[in-house]
């Protein structure tokens, strides 16, 4: 369960805000003082912060500085400060999203889940690993694991691996693939077999090879790793 620490000064927000989160299956930690959010943060796991910038005993902007300097937590700022001045001292100070009241909470849900996926992507590049489901690719040690177990990947199987995946979530057309297996193989590889190629990394990676949940075909196109 994902946690969050909203810090806002409007305990009618703060109260209806947690409820709405609690349904959406986030556990949300409610507070409007920002001297008690920054030991928090150093003290507990926290996945995101949700920010005002009016505080009684602070102000917004120094604690998400506080927070950006310390860790590596997400930031959403929720304040009724829509001056473009401070919406663009947020994003320079590090936030990762803007939220300006009144707000719709299905909206703010929204960016909210889009700023967790960000976050995540981010975290499996790190160090060149790349995680996709029960999936790493090592891209600096050429290393493939399957539940922490290493699969045996040819060079050009490796070499379509480690393209799919550093492009999650974008497809990646048949003929960008050829192009840059190329090289590897040494010879040209034609599209029917560039097919076996994907059929048999799909039988190595997948849990059911006939019914991918990893490498997506768009069909007509090309192919897709879906987280």
């Amino acid at each position: 369960m994902k946690k969050i620490l909203l810090i806002e000064d409007s305990e009618s927000i703060a109260k209806g805000l947690q409820f709405s989160l609690e349904q959406e299956g986030y556990n949300v930690e409610i507070t409007d003082s920002s001297k008690y959010a920054k030991e928090q943060i150093l003290k507990e796991k926290y996945d995101l912060v949700i920010l005002d910038i009016s505080l009684p005993d602070g102000n917004g902007f120094e604690v998400c500085e506080y927070i950006k300097k310390n860790t590596d937590i997400p930031v959403i700022f929720l304040t009724a400060r829509d001056e473009e001045t401070n919406i663009v001292l947020g994003f320079d100070i590090g936030a990762d999203d803007y939220v300006t009241k009144p707000f719709r909470t299905r909206e703010l849900i929204s960016r909210i889940n889009n700023v967790l996926r960000r976050q995540k992507s981010q975290l499996n590049k790190r160090d060149n690993i790349i995680k996709v489901k029960n999936i790493s690719v090592d891209l600096d040690k050429m290393l493939v694991l399957k539940n922490d177990k290493e699969i045996t990947l040819t060079a050009l199987e490796f070499r379509i691996v480690s393209l799919l995946f550093s492009n999650i979530g974008s497809v990646i057309t048949r003929e960008q693939i050829l192009d840059r297996i190329w090289d590897v193989a040494g010879n040209f590889v034609n599209d029917n077999t560039l097919t076996v190629y994907i059929k048999r990394i799909r039988e190595k990676l997948e849990e059911n090879a006939q019914e991918p949940e990893i490498i997506k075909t768009i069909r007509g196109i090309g192919y897709k790793i879906e987280e």
